[in-house]
């Protein structure tokens, strides 16, 4: 059962960054890529103000970044406990495929390993 539903959630987040907005060849100054991050998680029920989901987008970027969090699934954690408490794991990846692709497209690879865990 257990690997069922660590496939499940592999699952989940490939496909959250299949879902998310492809990166843009130059992306736009951080503000700018703001507004269309909140309109992509806003698409997953995810709500805030766009300032509050920016700043966990980046500092899930940064958290990644400085190797914090070493795996996909601790990332999810964080961002699930950062996010209003009816927050499922589900959107959590999916937060996670979003804020990889617009804010840290150079870490891919690190979402996609969800599936492989």
């Amino acid at each position: 059962m257990k690997g069922t539903k660590l496939a499940t959630i592999g699952a989940m987040a490939a496909a959250a960054v299949a879902l998310a907005v492809p990166a843009q060849a130059s992306p736009p100054p951080s503000n700018d890529r703001d507004a269309p991050f909140k309109a992509t998680v806003n698409g997953f029920g995810i709500y805030g103000p766009q300032d509050q989901l920016a700043w966990l987008g980046k500092i899930t970027c940064d958290r990644i970044g400085r190797g914090l969090d070493n795996d996909p699934y601790k990332s999810a954690n964080f961002i699930q406990h950062n996010l209003p408490r009816r927050t499922t794991q589900g959107q959590a990846f999916q937060f996670l495929g979003a804020a990889v692709d617009h804010y840290c497209p150079d870490q891919i690879g690190f979402v996609q390993s969800a599936g492989t865990h």
